[in-house]
């Protein structure tokens, strides 16, 4: 018994630790003023560490000419679909 919940227990751990985790943003480019919001996927470990999802996000965004502002959220893929329309081409773009 204490080895099937055991299993059980590692098998679950392991399906989380294998689930995407994304994050949304604000981001913008001056002369002229442009801004935008996108969804961008984050890497194993991001959507557990506030400050990692939001340097990951900054980097990438940032290398693309855009100034970063703000992390809005992070999330898992029940979270995508609801924001893919608001995204629109920045979408999983970066």
């Amino acid at each position: 018994m204490k080895t099937t919940l055991l299993t059980g227990l590692l098998l679950i751990a392991a399906g989380m630790a294998q689930a995407a985790c994304y994050g949304d943003y604000k981001a913008k480019r001056d002369d002229p003023l442009q801004l935008h919001y996108g969804v961008l996927q984050l890497s194993d470990g991001a959507c557990r560490d506030a400050s990692r999802a939001e340097a990951e996000a900054r980097a990438r965004v940032q290398a693309a000419g855009w100034q970063f502002l703000t992390l809005v959220s992070t999330f898992d893929d029940s979270g995508l679909a609801q924001r893919k329309d608001s995204a629109a081409e920045f979408y999983l773009r970066f």
